[in-house]
């Protein structure tokens, strides 16, 4: 099983990113897709994650990132707009068979991460 991460980048405060997940090996539809993401110094924290019913968010992203999965091309992206350098983190996103969607323990398989620099 292989997720990779890409899109990451340097953008400004209030600029936008698209990060991509293409994910092999794995069942895609039958997994809950996360993103999660660590800041310098922190804790690896819930972003939000996105299964067939919907999504659930943090709440310091609610309003601003978004999700969406392409089951055909077993690849889940991250919308994020509205940046700001809070949002500045290592970008990873999960597979999670079953389990709570926010607990990053319950995740089964991880992507490589992809770096996000918003600047002021």
């Amino acid at each position: 099983v292989q997720l990779q991460a890409s899109g990451g980048g340097l953008v400004q405060a209030g600029g936008s990113l698209r990060l991509s997940c293409a994910t092999s090996g794995l069942n895609f539809g039958n997994y809950v897709m996360g993103w999660f993401r660590q800041a310098p110094g922190k804790e690896r924290e819930f972003v939000l994650a996105i299964n067939w019913s919907g999504t659930i968010y943090a709440d310091s992203v609610k309003g601003r990132f978004t999700a969406s999965r392409d089951n055909a091309k077993n690849t889940v992206y991250l919308q994020m707009n509205s940046l700001n350098p809070d949002d500045t983190a290592v970008y990873y996103c999960a597979a999670n068979r079953r389990g709570n969607a926010r607990n990053s323990a319950d995740y089964n398989y991880w992507g490589q991460g992809t770096q996000v620099t918003v600047s002021s």
